[in-house]
């Protein structure tokens, strides 16, 4: 069994509101404009978090310790579809939700990468952590084709009326065949201490880096018009609902603690910050959009600790 506890859990989620609002306090002090808020994104996506999964690939991952590691994009696609029926089903039973094509993707679509990478960095030791880390990227690969295809096609809608290959191309799927395909020619043996070691410090950077980038987002969000009752709905879906729904079958089926661990982690976290990406690219409506990742954000401080507590304590 998982030795979690609300204290541990707890803490974990602060230290990552604590980061977030460093990023918060040095855009609203304008020592982080919004240019150096985009380059920092920039930074992260596209170079400190390939380096990060390059480097647990390279010294964590080989296919003869994770046979089955397919597994893990079906999962992924697994989780998306329940927050997928889960937002349908509100939709459909409470028809004042106005912003439904928002509603069901804020739902379906969760901070997979960052939050999760966080939280396993701040409540595991290094052993059980950096078998999670493997597990998270390999989670990605089933997230991010899904996320950057039919998660823009369906927030889109009618805007968005080809594929953008691009949007695969410079998520962090192509970094994780690239570290697969170096893992199974056994490159990683013959690559110098000169090379890991500065690719680990990069790596190092994504996770404060990218808490900054979120705060810093979320201190340009305004709250007018906040439709409460809306919101309101939403938070039950994402943050009660399904994650209660993945604690309820992953008890059910007895899986592995630390697959079972991650699947509940990723039912319980807050939306993507990505959504506020694709909807500003495809200029569609932001404020529902921008107001549940704050207020998800936000919230999850408490619900996360709750659920990871009671799956830790399960049976």
């Amino acid at each position: 069994m998982i030795p979690l506890s609300f204290q541990t859990t707890f803490s974990a989620t602060s230290q990552i509101l604590l980061m977030g609002g460093c990023g918060y306090f040095l855009m609203r002090q304008k020592i982080i404009q919004e240019e150096g808020l985009q380059m920092f994104s920039g930074l992260v996506v596209n170079f400190f978090l390939p380096c990060f999964i390059l480097n647990q690939f390279l010294k964590n991952f080989d296919f003869a310790l994770y046979p089955h590691w397919w597994i893990f994009p079906l999962i992924s696609f697994g989780v998306t579809l329940s927050g997928f029926a889960v937002g349908q089903a509100m939709i459909h039973f409470f028809s004042e939700i106005t912003f439904k094509k928002e509603f069901v993707s804020l739902v379906s679509f969760q901070n997979s990468g960052y939050l999760p990478l966080i939280l396993v960095t701040t409540i595991f030791p290094a052993q059980q952590a950096q078998t999670l880390y493997v597990y998270i990227c390999l989670f990605l690969i089933g997230f991010d084709l899904v996320l950057w295809s039919l998660g823009v096609w369906s927030l889109t809608s009618r805007k968005a009326k080809r594929f953008e290959l691009k949007n695969i191309i410079h998520s962090p799927v192509v970094t994780i065949f690239i570290a697969l395909a170096l893992v199974s020619l056994g490159v990683q043996k013959w690559i110098p201490d000169l090379v890991l070691k500065p690719l680990k410090l990069f790596g190092d950077c994504t996770l404060p880096l990218s808490m900054l980038v979120v705060g810093g987002n979320l201190a340009g969000l305004k709250f007018s018009q906040m439709d409460f009752r809306e919101i309101g709905f939403f938070l039950m879906a994402k943050l009660v609902i399904l994650p209660l729904f993945a604690l309820i079958l992953v008890t059910a089926l007895h899986l592995d603690p630390l697959i079972g661990f991650l699947i509940v982690l990723e039912a319980a976290v807050p939306s993507a910050v990505s959504l506020s990406v694709i909807a500003k690219h495809y200029k569609i409506e932001e404020r529902f959009i921008n107001q549940g990742l704050v207020i998800s954000h936000l919230a999850s401080i408490i619900t996360i600790p709750i659920f990871l507590m009671l799956y830790a304590n399960k049976g």
